[in-house]
């Protein structure tokens, strides 16, 4: 009998044991992470804009936190993802607009939340962050489902490329997942790419991402997830509009393109409203989403969670760090930093700048000359902020080609080569202020190109590039416009040039590789196919071209591998 009390005893503790961990796995709240790009934080109705725009948003604002001053460290898509996803500064995560590869090393919130048994997905709306046609190499990472599948323009297929799904789709996308995964916990990830449009559909394409976060809302409400959910919402950057003279994004780091909207709506058994004054970044997204799940946060990230800010009875800014890499990599004039604190902002570039954003908020009146020493006192700091972070640039990524990769381009007659670090803050070459007109030339260009257009993107960048010569993107985009075209013996010309810029770019080997294997030039197009298709590797066609070649070579066995390596597991 007494065996039986024990017996009973012991099974009614591990009953309860068991119970007790059902419940708190149960408790672990759902994260739904909703990134828009390109939405400014002067267009939502929360942060001051006119009522009617965003209803939705302002409508979960008002049961939210909502931080009236958060910052993007970059103003492209690809870049400001990685941080939002990693806690990480640009420098650790090696990623840049016109490629790169996000170290395995470096943590990732999905891996961390999956570990934890969260189920995880991701929907984007754009095949920038498409892992295996656009250039976000290893976002993917900790992610069970992650749903792009986008279409760039091929070699010489004219069909026009798919590189973005509507924010309607991509929410339905999402929402049936959530259906299916309702059990929980989750971490679903919801890119909206609508607001990339000019003005004046600009607010028209706000209004339609605010419908379809509206329709996200109703969906979590239905299926009884409200109650269980946090919901954080943010903008990767801004759009300039015209600002400063900028079409779109990518080069600036004025507020128009760095002040982002972030609200974070807490699960019910974390019920928090609030609206913070300080300065807070995208950095800080991760670490925010891990204290959320209650999950600790690595000691390798770089933000700070925004949970210990809003609890604060007064909360303290900190300064913001943004950069832009583009202006290097894309065009090669001088790259650019930022750094706010307090009322300023000092812009490192080769003619400095320096705004009093309290009495001149659209940054227009350059103080740089009249208030030296409090640029000299900024920049000190921005060089503090550097030494200690410069250290983490490029670890681990395998963007950059090794030395018998260079050297195999050397033979073949590549002159100049160097490897493109995309981490120096050296401010040295061209001021973009000075050039942002053909940065708008050749942005419009892209999207000819992109849109199947190439005649028109041809027409605008052939004057460019024999007056400007060193614009990667131009020749880039020129090269793939001609191949576009089928015009295959141009385009390796311009596609040379572009590679010698930038020897490390996945996506000019391809093309490279592509329209060499057009002109019957087999040996070299294994070369660049061979570097495309490692950074790539599950980018299909790359693979298919490069077994294309190797056929040709009589390299039957390495023919064969290219093969299996371009199905679907790959």
């Amino acid at each position: 009998m007494v065996r039986g009390i024990i017996l009973r005893k012991t099974l009614l503790s591990l009953g309860l044991l068991l119970s007790s961990t059902f419940l708190a796995a149960a408790a672990k709240p759902n994260l739904i992470l909703v990134t828009l790009d390109s939405t400014r934080a002067d267009r939502m109705g929360f942060l001051g804009a006119k009522p009617g725009i965003t209803p939705n948003l302002d409508r979960l604002a008002s049961t939210s936190l909502v931080f009236e001053h958060a910052y993007a460290q970059a103003p492209g898509t690809v870049v400001s993802h990685a941080t939002i996803l990693s806690g990480a500064y640009p420098q650790a995560t090696s990623m840049s607009e016109i490629g790169g590869s996000l170290p395995a090393a470096l943590p990732y919130l999905p891996d961390l939340l999956k570990a934890q048994g969260y189920h995880t997905a991701a929907f984007v709306g754009s095949i920038q962050l498409d892992p295996r046609n656009g250039l976000a190499q290893g976002f993917d990472r900790g992610f069970q489902t992650y749903e792009a599948g986008f279409r760039p323009p091929i070699g010489g297929d004219a069909k026009p490329a798919v590189t973005t799904r509507s924010a309607g789709l991509v929410v339905s996308s999402a929402l049936a997942w959530i259906t299916r995964n309702a059990q929980g916990p989750m971490l679903v990830w919801i890119h909206l790419s609508d607001p990339q449009t000019a003005s004046p559909s600009y607010g028209a394409a706000i209004t339609a991402t605010d419908t379809a976060i509206g329709k996200l809302l109703t969906g979590l409400k239905q299926q009884k997830l409200d109650a269980n959910t946090a919901v954080l919402v943010v903008a990767d950057h801004g759009e300039s509009l015209g600002a400063h003279g900028e079409d779109g994004h990518g080069v600036f780091l004025y507020d128009e393109t760095i002040h982002v909207p972030l609200l974070l709506k807490l699960a019910e058994a974390q019920p928090t409203t609030k609206r913070i004054a300080a300065k807070v970044r995208l950095v800080d997204i991760a670490p925010t989403l891990l204290e959320v799940a209650g999950i600790p946060v690595p000691s390798q990230m770089q933000g700070q969670s925004l949970l210990r800010i809003a609890k604060a009875s007064t909360s303290a800014d900190q300064p913001v760090y943004s950069r832009s890499d583009l202006p290097s990599r894309g065009f090669g004039w001088s790259p650019l930093e930022s750094w706010r604190a307090g009322k300023f902002l000092y812009v490192r570039a080769p003619k400095p700048e320096l705004y009093d954003l309290t009495a001149d908020p659209d940054a227009t009146r350059n103080l740089a000359q009249s208030s030296k020493a409090t640029l000299d006192t900024l920049a000190g700091q921005l060089d503090n902020f550097d030494r200690r972070f410069s250290g983490d640039a490029g670890k681990s990524s395998n963007a950059q080609l090794n030395s018998a990769e260079m050297q195999k381009l050397a033979s073949l007659g590549y002159v100049g080569l160097q490897k493109s670090s995309g981490s120096s803050a050296a401010v040295i070459g061209t001021d973009p202020k000075d050039k942002i007109a053909t940065a708008n030339k050749i942005a419009d260009a892209a999207i000819a190109f992109d849109q199947g257009k190439g005649d028109r993107a041809i027409a605008a960048l052939t004057p460019l590039i024999s007056s400007d010569p060193g614009l990667y993107l131009a020749e880039y985009t020129l090269g793939a416009a001609l191949a576009q075209k089928g015009q295959h013996a141009e385009a390796v010309k311009h596609l040379h040039k572009a590679i010698e810029l930038q020897p490390d770019s996945a996506w000019a080997h391809y093309r490279m590789g592509a329209s060499l294997v057009k002109t019957g030039d087999f040996k070299t197009a294994a070369v660049h196919l061979e570097i495309a298709a490692e950074r790539l590797p599950g980018f299909s066609p790359a693979h298919v071209a490069l077994a294309e070649a190797y056929e040709k070579l009589g390299r039957a066995e390495d023919a064969k591998r290219e093969k299996l390596r371009s199905g679907p597991a790959h």
